[in-house]
């Protein structure tokens, strides 16, 4: 049987962007530790519907650590104190009874905010359309073993491509940068052969998009790898340093 816990929430809530928000609190009682986070707060927002009051908003959708839609600080951490989960598979039973939990959305002028926990994080969708594919047409399926590549290359790629774009990187980072997201989608790609092509234009094209929506620079904090709930590492943003770096000075190498 599931132990119940008692909690004291104090969560943000702001009805739209031009709308000056603040800290509510609210009580969340008998609380199974074995719920995940987010169905805490479900547990909230139906007692707050049966009160008569606005639910809290907040982003979730496949609520399996896959989408990257959930994401908010939990007193002041990206997606809450368990390394390497996202909010969704936050379970209660890492909180204590009595504690106190400050709960507000990613902090970054590039992810708008929508309505209380919830933000516009669309600006990741557009950098991924000015670079994060492949254009080369493939037809059907290849052959797994067509092309050679080592296995050590195709697992730093692999882990790169876990990148669920939920923007901790961001939220968590003073500067608000996206490098480590850019780079992880940068390095997946230019480590394997169909990525080469548009290496270098790939390169250039993310990360002026990256600037020109605002995001900041890297200036090696590491708050990103620490809170990244896919524990991408930011040797991926060296990477993205040297494919830039080729690709401004016009180097032919790959």
């Amino acid at each position: 049987m599931s132990e119940k816990i008692n909690l004291t929430l104090k969560v943000w809530r702001q009805r739209g962007p031009d709308d000056k928000g603040h800290l509510e609190t609210y009580e969340a009682k008998e609380i199974s530790t074995d719920m995940s986070f987010l169905e805490m707060l479900d547990v909230v927002n139906e007692q707050l519907t049966l009160e008569g009051k606005d639910p809290i908003a907040f982003d979730h959708d496949c609520r399996e650590g896959i989408c990257g839609m959930c994401g908010t600080m939990v007193n002041g951490i990206a997606h809450g104190p368990e390394p390497g989960t996202t909010l969704c598979q936050l379970h209660m039973r890492h909180f204590k009874n009595g504690d106190t939990l400050v709960i507000e959305p990613w902090r970054a002028r590039p992810f708008g905010l929508i309505k209380d926990l919830a933000v516009d994080r669309s600006a990741f969708d557009q950098i991924i359309q000015v670079g994060g594919y492949v254009s080369v047409s493939t037809g059907q399926a290849p052959e797994a073993n067509t092309i050679p590549i080592s296995p050590e290359r195709s697992e730093l790629a692999m882990d790169a491509a876990e990148c669920i774009g939920c923007g901790a990187c961001v939220a968590a980072c003073p500067n608000a940068s996206a490098m480590l997201f850019v780079g992880a989608k940068i390095s997946h790609l230019a480590l394997l052969p169909q990525g080469k092509p548009e290496a270098a234009k790939r390169a250039l094209a993310m990360l002026r998009k990256m600037d020109e929506l605002g995001f900041g620079n890297c200036t090696n904090h590491t708050e990103c790898e620490v809170q990244c709930p896919k524990e991408i590492s930011i040797t991926n943003i060296a990477r993205l340093n040297r494919e830039f770096l080729k690709a401004s000075f016009g180097s032919s190498e790959k």
